[in-house]
């Protein structure tokens, strides 16, 4: 009980200030890694805060860069902080922070999209999936440039139930630029509905729960910020494997503006290709004529299990793709000519 008040109740004693660290390490925003630093330890604590209680938990940030989310993790009474920073120019504040919180920040110089978190933590941590979630959290404010490619490689790690979501149903707490914060949440029928939506939505609830106006950065971004809060559903609501799901949100999503039918055909041989899209939406009781902005994650699942169903038929079919034959038929053309 004693330790666990001490875990609690402990703040980082007094440090320079994020922007004195800029100062100090003389760090600039590198604008090809998309960079912005969030200086406001107000926003970051709030941000902390969205993510739930941090008490006695175990919390993994990606991009700590300077370290002003790091401090208000530290200081909302974790157990361990591992954070996980690419760029080797923030290390040695990101160390200073280590020096203030013995125990509790470990640093690793590394890539997120291939850093392995699978044993980074104890494994009493893990929970059943089934159980509430773990105490265990991600956290991070995303550079822009890898925000997309990586929580689609964490919603594809929840559908396999590894990676991060090896010890359960672990939360995440990140930031994104405001538009992608509101694919991830927008529902059927909004202009914001995009691949990213279903993908996010078939396999957890998602909420955007906070915007953080540009001008709170360094340098200040052109567009605003969006957080959003994951917390993976006991059971998808699209129970195919993740590869598949994609594959048909994907081509549904290619020809937005248009009918779905348009892309979904995409997903068959060109020879069969009228035959096979009405196929698939009969088999789903899915309107061609909807937009794909239309398309409910319940549709979606009716027309995964219709395609699932297609390819067990045809073995053959979920290894077209489509930009293969154009090619192929671009280069019949050329050596005809």
């Amino acid at each position: 009980m004693a330790a666990s008040r001490t875990l609690g109740t402990f703040r980082l004693p007094p440090l320079p200030t994020i922007r004195e660290i800029i100062k100090l390490f003389r760090l600039q925003a590198v604008k090809q890694l998309s960079q912005n630093f969030l200086l406001d330890l107000r926003l970051t604590d709030k941000i902390v805060r969205k993510a739930g209680s941090l008490t006695n938990a175990y919390v993994y940030e990606v991009g700590p860069g300077p370290g002003g989310i790091t401090r208000s993790i530290l200081n909302a009474g974790v157990a361990e902080l591992l954070v996980v920073e690419k760029d080797v120019r923030f290390i040695p504040g990101l160390q200073m922070l280590s020096d203030a919180a013995p125990g509790k920040l470990r640093i690793v110089h590394g890539d997120v999209l291939t850093f392995k978190i699978e044993n980074a933590f104890p494994e009493s941590l893990k929970r059943q999936w089934e159980d509430d979630p773990p105490n265990v959290h991600i956290i991070g404010n995303l550079p822009f440039s890898v925000s997309t490619p990586l929580i689609i490689k964490w919603l594809e790690n929840v559908s396999h139930r590894n990676g991060p979501f090896a010890y359960g149903r672990t939360q995440m707490t990140l930031t994104f630029q405001k538009e992608v914060a509101e694919r991830l949440t927008a529902s059927t029928g909004s202009k914001q509905r995009s691949r990213l939506s279903i993908m996010a939505q078939y396999l957890c609830d998602v909420q955007h729960i906070l915007t953080i106006p540009g001008q709170a950065f360094i340098p200040k971004p052109e567009v605003d910020s969006g957080v959003v809060h994951f917390t993976p559903l006991t059971r998808p609501r699209i129970e195919q494997p993740f590869r598949l799901v994609e594959r048909v949100v994907q081509n549904a999503f290619q020809f937005r503006r248009k009918y779905c039918h348009r892309g979904l055909g995409m997903l068959f041989p060109e020879a069969q290709r009228l035959e096979s899209t009405g196929k698939l939406l009969k088999l789903a009781d899915v309107d061609p004529t909807l937009r794909p902005t239309q398309l409910s994650v319940l549709h979606f699942k009716s027309l995964c299990d219709a395609y699932r169903k297609m390819c067990d038929e045809d073995p053959h079919l979920f290894a077209y793709n489509f930009r293969e034959e154009l090619k192929q038929g671009d280069d019949k053309e050329s050596y005809r000519l």
